[in-house]
């Protein structure tokens, strides 16, 4: 299993639904957050202490076990694992390795195919939906201008949080802004100061750019209006 360095656990554990409730862990497939480019990891933690971890389709046995205090020791082919629960939602699974400040991030599967696939966005995801959310609260509220000009017709109000600073691997700055459609989902998108420019993740295409934020987001309304 791949780890990463995750400050945001912390900051978000009040957030997180317990694992004594094994339900939670047993009735989904989770992805492992890693080499994905490369091969997809699926964890598959059965009822009866069974692990399953399918590669690309080719399945490998183990064994798990909850051993209580929040954490689960994890027998694979290769290695063995004692990990803390650093945190759980339906969406993402967020395991500490035992006496390290390291994660492995797995990925309810539902939701690995087009959205979150990589650590940025995760850590995107996580800070908009919990750290944001006080803040959200007290957002502004705006209005698209009409796009009929442009083939796109009216748009909704949206509600905007505060922009969340955040840094790429090599220092530069940008910002990231969760948005609420009235009557309809959320999402977000990112601004690049020194660029100038806006961007979201498109389905099946990834980052996509843009000079003009209303640009951006009338294309990320289109998108996710396509593949709800």
């Amino acid at each position: 299993m791949k780890t990463f360095i995750a400050d945001i656990i912390p900051k978000i554990q009040r957030f997180s639904q317990k694992l004594d409730d094994l339900t939670k862990l047993t009735n989904q497939h989770w992805v492992s957050l890693g080499d994905i480019a490369e091969e997809k990891r699926v964890f598959i933690f059965r009822g009866n202490n069974q692990l399953l971890i399918s590669v690309n389709g080719i399945v490998e046995k183990g064994s798990w076990d909850y051993i209580g205090n929040q954490s689960l020791l994890i027998e694979t082919k290769n290695e063995n694992y004692l990990m803390k629960q650093g945190f759980l939602d339906e969406d993402i699974f967020a395991l500490k390795l035992d006496s390290t400040d390291s994660y492995a991030f797995f990925v309810n599967e539902t939701r690995y195919k087009n959205e979150l696939n990589n650590i940025k966005d995760i850590l995107i995801y996580l800070e908009s939906k919990y750290i944001s959310k006080q803040s959200n609260q007290n957002s502004k509220k705006t209005t698209f201008r009409n796009y009929n000009n442009l083939g796109g017709g009216l748009f909704p109000n949206y509600n905007e949080g505060p922009p969340i600073e955040q840094k790429q691997i090599f220092g530069a700055v940008f910002y990231t802004i969760h948005i609420h459609f009235e009557n309809s989902f959320s999402d977000f998108y990112h601004y690049y100061p020194k660029k100038g420019k806006y961007s979201y993740q498109k389905n099946y295409k990834g980052e996509v750019y843009f000079d003009r934020k209303e640009d951006c987001l009338k294309d990320l309304y289109e998108d996710r209006l396509r593949y709800q």
